[in-house]
């Protein structure tokens, strides 16, 4: 078990990580795009557009994005790459929602679909998609060899898979920088705005857990991938993994 898997969003009640994840999300839903941009000074856009930019080449024309949430990144690749279909997948309901909101005002309904998922076992079958994408969720999986595997299983041989995901910095002056803004800031923020105390505690918590760079790319590994390579960005506040199977 990785150390993130072992930190719930509300540790004092009985369910299990993932309830308690989708629980998370449906609190904050509404508030989650302004506290997602504001927190990363709205440079998660150009953490997306370099992994979309990493796709490009190889014209994928189905895409399953995972861990949707309200479908910024699933918006940012049709628009990017015009794929022929596109589902967004996720566990929080009230994400979605917003996503297809969203969806309909960029009128990219005739691309983009949402589908209530569990990541950890999709109802997919195997080699269904040219490309899975996800951004900034994957860290909240129960069990991520669990996922990883499922994302390799319904991707087609030769696809790809790129993920962008939250890191800490390793070097000083950012390392230290950065703990003093996830740490007092982040959360300060969070519960002021997303009114809920305990939810921005727990992603900074999970940010700092999760596995990354060589670490990470010996999971994508072990769960089928080849071809690992990562590429950190911002200072290394953000990382870029890219894969094939």
């Amino acid at each position: 078990m990785y150390e993130q898997e072992k930190i719930k969003p509300y540790s004092d009640t009985g369910t299990d990580k993932g309830e308690q994840v989708e629980q998370m999300f449906e609190a904050i839903a509404d508030r989650y795009d302004t506290l997602n941009h504001w927190m990363s000074f709205s440079i998660d856009r150009y953490w997306r557009k370099q992994a979309i930019n990493q796709l490009a080449p190889h014209s994928p024309r189905t895409i399953l994005d995972i861990a949707t949430g309200t479908g910024d990144f699933a918006i940012q690749t049709a628009k990017q790459l015009r794929p022929t279909r596109l589902i967004g997948a996720d566990i929080s309901e009230g994400m979605m929602k917003i996503g297809r909101e969203k969806v309909d005002r960029e009128h990219l309904s005739d691309i983009i679909t949402f589908e209530k998922e569990d990541c950890l076992s999709l109802s997919f079958a195997n080699e269904s998609f040219d490309a899975v994408t996800a951004a900034f969720g994957i860290r909240n999986f129960a069990d991520l060899d669990k996922g990883l595997r499922e994302m390799c299983r319904v991707l087609r041989k030769g696809g790809h898979l790129s993920i962008v995901e939250l890191t800490h910095p390793t070097h000083f002056p950012m390392k230290q920088l950065f703990k003093l803004y996830s740490h007092t800031i982040l959360p300060t923020y969070g519960r002021l705005v997303s009114k809920d105390k305990r939810a921005y505690s727990y992603l900074t918590a999970t940010i700092e857990a999760f596995p990354q760079g060589e670490e990470m790319m010996g999971i994508l590994q072990k769960a089928g991938f080849s071809d690992t390579s990562f590429r950190r960005m911002t200072f290394g506040i953000c990382t870029m993994y890219l894969a094939t199977k």
